[in-house]
């Protein structure tokens, strides 16, 4: 009956024991990454980081050949600046020997027509009396008409010097500098993108290519992990969800790390891991689990990448 007694004992003590282990969290350490992609295949000139340097927001990383880029610039100034000159040529209107010639074309024109017409009525009056040819007659004539069609176009042609360019010239001449300018615009956009920086506060983690070598389009040349800490990636158990919200303070451990770390969670995933949740039984249910980010303080030197982290989850429950 006593031994019956302290073997029951014995069992009870390991059962609240084992009741009484706080359930755990695991995970590990993590950073957000950011690749940095070239928009051009041209050589890298330049690499002026290192791996596991810290970089601050717009740092430059890299820096491609702008050569070929640079000359089209060029090319690209010197049609802004004919297409300028065009446009005030046009607005400015013909210059003013242009037009006086037009009038001295005119004026010549003017005597050519009444030379001709004295012409033709003189060949008239001849073949009225019969002293000259069809022939003479229909010539003249000719030379009239001719006289007065050349009359027509200098006419015409210095009216069209008189009154200017038209509006829809200019305008189809300022459309073209629009185009222009963007052009450029464009090319010193891809200037500036053959130096890559650091979009925000990051450490270098990878660096593929070296100096000299020359990347394709999209090839990825830098990997940045953001911030000067990674954070704690942890699931939490399926009975324990409904405990935790985004802001809550949550103590962390890592091996290797003497201190407790003082995180605060940033974001809880919406679905469990297993999927799909309605399709799992009782026993199941409980294996689900939720992933969490947890953002962890500043230490003197940037824990690893890919750290395990343990959060004892009994506490906070208790509270």
């Amino acid at each position: 009956m006593t031994r019956s007694l302290i073997l029951f004992s014995a069992l009870l003590f390991v059962a609240v024991s084992c009741s009484e282990a706080p359930v755990q969290a695991v995970g590990q350490l993590m950073s957000d990454r950011i690749e940095l992609t070239v928009e051009s295949n041209e050589p890298i000139l330049e690499i002026l980081v290192s791996e596991g340097q810290q970089l601050q927001p717009g740092q430059v990383v890299m820096v491609q050949d702008a050569n070929r880029v640079a000359l089209k610039i060029q090319r690209a100034q010197a049609s802004i600046r004919r297409i300028e000159a065009l446009l005030l040529e046009q607005q400015n209107g013909p210059r003013p020997e242009i037009i006086a010639a037009a009038q001295a074309a005119f004026d010549e024109a003017q005597l050519n027509v009444q030379f001709r017409q004295r012409d033709l009525d003189r060949v008239s009056g001849l073949r009225e009396r019969n002293l000259t040819s069809v022939e003479n007659y229909d010539l003249a004539s000719r030379q009239q008409e001719a006289a007065r069609q050349a009359l027509e176009i200098a006419r015409a042609g210095l009216q069209d010097l008189l009154s200017g360019t038209r509006i829809e010239q200019i305008d189809q001449t300022r459309y073209q500098l629009q185009q222009a300018q963007a052009e450029l615009a464009l090319l010193e956009l891809e200037q500036q993108r053959l130096s890559l920086t650091a979009p925000l506060e990051a450490v270098v983690d990878s660096l593929p290519f070296e100096v000299g070598e020359r990347p394709a389009v999209g090839d990825v040349v830098a990997i940045l992990l953001t911030g000067t800490q990674p954070h704690a990636r942890i699931y939490i158990p399926e009975t324990h969800r409904t405990f935790y919200a985004p802001g809550d303070r949550i103590d962390v451990r890592a091996d290797g790390v003497e201190n407790v770390l003082a995180g605060t969670i940033r974001w809880i995933a919406s679905e469990s891991t297993f999927t799909p949740y309605f399709a799992l039984t009782e026993r199941d249910r409980g294996r689900l689990s939720y992933v969490a980010e947890v953002a962890l303080p500043a230490t003197a030197s940037r824990l690893p990448e890919g750290l395990p982290v343990v959060v004892d989850l009994q506490d906070l429950n208790d509270e």
